[in-house]
């Protein structure tokens, strides 16, 4: 449906559901002060905190934030041991979110991370499983395509039978497991694509794409995308 609002202001009854960030812009954020491009992964996490927070605040049950992409590993190691070491730290976020009543879920090729980074990731799963007013969604060292290849050879492997295979159920085989499908991805720094990001699970997403680098991105910007989102008309193809 269509909601009439005045400007910023939201409409709480009608939230999106699932909300997903591509959280692009972080090297241009510090090339453009002159500071070297890996503090701009550094200040990218502090954006992700605010972000979650204020998430939290307005009642978002699900918000998923692309970190780190398959294609990533092309990047040069020292900057991948940097962001390697930047998601250890995301120990930190354990405190908030047990405050906010939040899961954390890892989403990604797990064969593709450090042990110690999925070690982390298991712990924050299981330390945040009573989390009861909704999910956060961390994409490292994910790929739309290979999560789908990785999910077909899962179904051969378990010799599930064709007639039992749903679009629901075959959902279930992804790394996004049971989160519900995205109603809004945003997309920071001014890049209009969604790089293969959450492919199955963005068939009807509302796509809004914004000229601020991530690390940039504060409170008052999860407030205009989700008054954004009220604007529009979903049809879902009917």
């Amino acid at each position: 449906m269509f909601f009439k609002k005045k400007k910023n202001q939201i409409d709480f009854e009608h939230l999106p559901l699932h909300l997903a960030f591509i959280c692009d812009g972080n090297r241009r954020w510090a090339r453009n002060r002159g500071l070297p491009t890996l503090l701009g992964h550094k200040e990218g996490l502090e954006a992700v905190k605010r972000v979650v927070k204020r998430g939290a605040e307005l009642g978002i049950k699900n918000m998923t934030f692309f970190c780190f992409s398959t294609e990533n590993f092309d990047r040069s190691k020292e900057e991948i041991d940097y962001l390697f070491d930047l998601f250890r730290g995301v120990r930190e976020l354990k405190p908030k979110l047990i405050e906010l009543g939040y899961k954390l879920h890892h989403t990604g090729d797990k064969s593709m991370l450090p042990d110690d980074v999925n070690a982390i990731m298991d712990e924050l799963e299981k330390d945040t499983a009573a989390g009861e007013n909704g999910t956060v969604n961390l994409a490292i060292a994910y790929g739309g395509r290979n999560d789908i290849v990785n999910a077909a050879k899962r179904i051969v492997k378990e010799k599930v039978k064709p007639e039992d295979i749903t679009e629901a159920s075959f959902k279930n085989y992804l790394t996004t497991g049971d989160m519900p499908d995205v109603d809004l991805l945003v997309r920071t720094s001014g890049e209009q694509r969604i790089s293969g990001y959450l492919l199955y699970n963005m068939a009807y997403a509302e796509l809004y794409f914004v000229q601020k680098h991530w690390p940039s991105f504060k409170a008052e910007d999860v407030d205009d995308c989700v008054i954004e989102f009220q604007k529009r008309h979903r049809r879902f193809g009917k």
